[in-house]
């Protein structure tokens, strides 16, 4: 269980200043569609829970719920903030860039906000990035494009150095965007900026293509990248059945968790088979997926199969994967070696095969976000926003259970999000697509 300690949210100090969002809602009480003052979502929000635990409901954990404060604590007059995109592409992050800029700017009144390029490298002086000034005028239609605007990069840097540049620019909020290593090198941040005696607020927007973040509802670009995913199933499928033999091979991302795969195969049922990290699955022998492929194809002429990139990492026989940048594990390329097998396999048993290998991954996570995502994304850079100017620090903003909240960052990294074996999710998987529970 999460303990209270651990949603406990950092804020600068005691509010302030009038909030100007909340003097043009005429000043009017806490409601759930005005300014939030005293209030809190509970993380088990079931009574019988509370009593099950025999605590009072006021004692279980609770998330601060997000959206706008009657008093803020920064002076929008004086502040100068800062914007910053991490890790690998998703469809949605120029979205919540320009839902951060409109926001601060049109209602608050904000007017000194910079975009610092490519990921954290772009505070260090060494790397010779120079911040590009972030207006009204030129965030308007970047959301029509895939991508970000600033730019990104994988890997650490010194957090020390990065405060360094947060001085040197007079920044008071900061805005991180990016997945779990980008919240880690925030938290960084934090520290040297506690050490230093600084007044700075540090926001994060959580972005994973894998929908991988804990105790949230969905992760933005999530709903995008997994309709992308479904057209790559689809023209799989038509491949595998206009060919004798025909099979039809997708991988899709997910190096952890197996949602984009899931999603995409309940949402074109075309999939006969469908491979995630969470569930193992052996290749060979007579309960292996070679054997039970290879009756299927002889039985309906043809096949489907969908993988996530860190399914099976236990096959992929290569020399040590090493790491990236960001000291993520290089995982093999289980899709290769699986259109190498599934030859192999057919070719030896004598059966007819055409194998079609699609491998969409950059296509998918480079596309503009669809309307459900850029929704999204603008409500989850109000949130950061409205949190921002209150002084909280050290927090994400995220949605849970339909309510948005601010999450304290280390929560949010504790741990990944995964499909469960034995959840509902993978038995509509099973039902759909019609696989053994289990290759053995």
């Amino acid at each position: 269980m999460v303990g209270h300690e651990d949603l406990a949210v950092r804020t600068l100090g005691p509010c302030r200043i009038d909030s100007p969002l909340a003097s043009r809602l005429g000043g009017r009480e806490t409601t759930q569609h005005s300014v939030v003052e005293e209030d809190r979502i509970l993380f088990d929000d079931t009574i019988s829970m509370a009593g099950a635990r025999g605590l009072p409901v006021e004692q279980l954990p609770s998330l601060e719920p997000g959206g706008p404060r009657k008093r803020i604590y920064f002076d929008p007059a004086k502040t100068r903030v800062g914007i910053v995109t991490c890790g690998g592409l998703c469809p949605g992050l120029n979205d919540v860039i320009r839902g951060l800029v409109l926001e601060l700017s049109r209602h608050y009144g904000v007017r000194r906000i910079v975009g610092f390029r490519n990921g954290y490298r772009g505070f260090i002086p060494r790397y010779g990035e120079d911040v590009l000034d972030l207006t009204p005028e030129v965030v308007q239609h970047i959301d029509d494009e895939g991508g970000t605007i600033l730019g990104t990069s994988r890997g650490e840097q010194d957090p020390e150095e990065v405060v360094d540049a947060l001085e040197r620019l007079n920044i008071n909020i900061l805005f991180v965007i990016g997945g779990d290593g980008t919240i880690r090198g925030a938290m960084e941040i934090v520290r040297v900026v506690g050490e230093r005696g600084l007044k700075v607020a540090v926001v994060g927007i959580p972005k994973t293509i894998d929908n991988d973040i804990p105790y949230i509802d969905q992760s933005f670009g999530f709903q995008t990248a997994m309709a992308e995913a479904t057209k790559s199933i689809h023209a799989a499928s038509v491949e595998a059945r206009s060919a004798p033999g025909g099979i039809g091979l997708v991988k899709l991302m997910g190096r952890h968790s197996g949602f984009i795969a899931c999603y995409a195969t309940l949402a074109k049922d075309d999939a006969d088979y469908v491979l995630i990290p969470e569930v193992p699955f052996a290749l060979d022998g007579e309960r292996g997926l070679l054997e039970h492929l290879r009756r299927r194809v002889q039985e309906r002429g043809h096949a489907v199969v969908v993988v996530a990139e860190g399914a099976g990492q236990e096959h992929v026989q290569e020399e040590e994967p090493g790491r990236d940048a960001s000291g993520n594990i290089r995982f093999g390329d289980i899709g290769r070696l699986l259109r190498k097998r599934i030859i192999e396999h057919l070719d030896a048993a004598g059966v007819e095969n055409n194998v079609r290998y699609f491998d969409p991954s950059y296509a998918i996570r480079s596309v503009p976000a669809n309307p459900y995502d850029s929704a999204y994304c603008l409500r989850l850079a109000h949130a950061a926003v409205h949190a921002a100017m209150a002084g909280r620090t050290e927090v994400i903003v995220a949605r849970r259970r339909r309510r948005f909240v601010h999450m304290p960052m280390p929560l949010a990294v504790s741990r990944r999000n995964h499909v469960d074996p034995l959840g509902d999710l993978w038995m509509s998987v099973l039902e759909a697509t019609g696989q053994p529970v289990r290759f053995e």
